[in-house]
């Protein structure tokens, strides 16, 4: 395999876009990051996109085709959909076809408008990610969901709202100057217990936001890579996971085996281990998913992924600095650019020039989960090409 990096980046901000449509948001974070890799458009080789439901948010399908018109090239574009990780399998696909050396230069984009329909058709929208005739048609929200594996986490674990809302505070206090970021503003811990409940035991501040956003990439190999102006991101490994779409069919509701399949393989490819990563982006779309995410990656044992975050393991000067610039809960999830979003952030940190900067950070890593759990993305990226190359 060839090595790869992310030599480019560019976002919109993440919140309600009233005046933008998805095509305006495609554009500005496409030729951003075009713009910050320092290549030409037309040297873009192929486009890959991640979107989970433009057709019933934004009436638009076609989503590779519309990508390529309105940045102005005529190449292969085509759209990549596992509902909140769309956007990190649109990229792993990327890298592969990079890593394969079949590409040299692609762009991967990441994008969601949201916000065009009511709450209630976004929330039905957002349903249909989990099994449509067991779930989504008995009336089991993206709230419910995970607000049954709350709840087990909870009564198998001790786990405590205290713990999940220690999430939402963490999170929201990491966003803080974060310009990209829906609600870069600090909460307390009494914000979070006493907001309006969505789902018990999770209330609004323990769930991620409506957003409307859009992120993009540019993926160089490695020749291209070390002739650009920026630090490069070296993908070091990519892993993907899968496990059953309705919940009454897993084995564990405490417990994701997307996440753990796809982390295993990250890891044997990248050759790096879980002591080594300096940031990481762990999937937060609900307080508990993060609790979760953190025990499924290997940071902490099963069940004490509460009492790791209660303990402050995640703040930047802490073990693992989690979600440094606010996640899913503060940055918004506009969920095909998530993922992408999440890459963006590694990125700005191993090129030392984040809004929240951990110093020194060398690895990384992005969790990015589809669904309730059903699809699983891990990546892992290094601030050295791999190998010594």
């Amino acid at each position: 395999m060839k090595n790869a990096a992310v030599v480019g980046i560019g976002q919109t901000k993440f919140g309600e876009h009233w005046d933008k449509s998805l095509k305006d948001m495609i554009c500005e974070a496409s030729l951003a990051a075009v713009a910050d890799a320092g290549v030409e458009k037309q040297e873009i080789e192929s486009i890959y996109i991640g979107n989970m439901s433009a057709g019933r948010f934004a009436g638009q399908e076609h989503l590779g085709a519309l990508a390529a018109d309105c940045i102005g090239v005529s190449v292969p574009a085509t759209r990549y959909e596992a509902a909140c990780a769309s956007g990190s399998v649109a990229f792993r696909n990327a890298y592969n076809a990079v890593a394969a050396g079949q590409e040299k230069l692609v762009l991967v984009i990441g994008v969601e408008k949201m916000t065009d329909v009511a709450v209630p058709s976004a929330v039905l929208s957002l349903a249909a990610a989990g099994d449509q005739e067991w779930e989504a048609s008995s009336g089991l929200t993206f709230a419910g969901a995970y607000a049954l594996i709350a709840r087990r986490h909870m009564h198998e674990f001790g786990t405590t709202k205290e713990q999940l809302a220690a999430v939402a505070v963490q999170n929201h206090s990491n966003a803080v100057g974060n310009p990209y970021a829906q609600f870069p503003v600090a909460v307390k811990m009494e914000d979070v217990l006493n907001a309006n409940m969505i789902a018990e035991p999770l209330g609004l501040l323990d769930c991620s936001p409506i957003t409307d956003g859009a992120a993009a990439v540019v993926i160089a190999e490695e020749s291209i890579a070390k002739k650009l102006g920026n630090a490069p991101a070296w993908v070091l490994g990519s892993g993907q996971g899968a496990d059953t779409l309705a919940l009454h069919s897993r084995k564990s509701l405490t417990e994701m085996l997307a996440t753990k399949q796809a982390a295993k393989k990250a890891f044997e490819q990248a050759g790096v281990q879980r002591k080594d990563m300096d940031v990481v982006e762990v999937h937060d779309c609900f307080t508990i998913n993060e609790i979760i995410g953190l025990e499924d990656l290997g940071f902490c044992e099963k069940g004490k992924g509460g009492k790791f975050v209660e303990d402050g393991k995640i703040e930047k000067g802490g073990e693992v600095p989690t979600n440094t610039l606010g996640g899913l809960k503060a940055c918004g999830h506009p969920v095909g650019a998530t993922g992408v979003r999440q890459i963006i952030d590694i990125t700005r940190q191993l090129r030392g020039k984040a809004y929240n900067q951990v110093n020194g950070a060398r690895y990384g890593l992005n969790l990015n989960i589809g669904g309730s759990g059903a699809t699983a993305v891990v990546n892992i990226f290094g601030s050295d090409v791999p190998d010594g190359g």
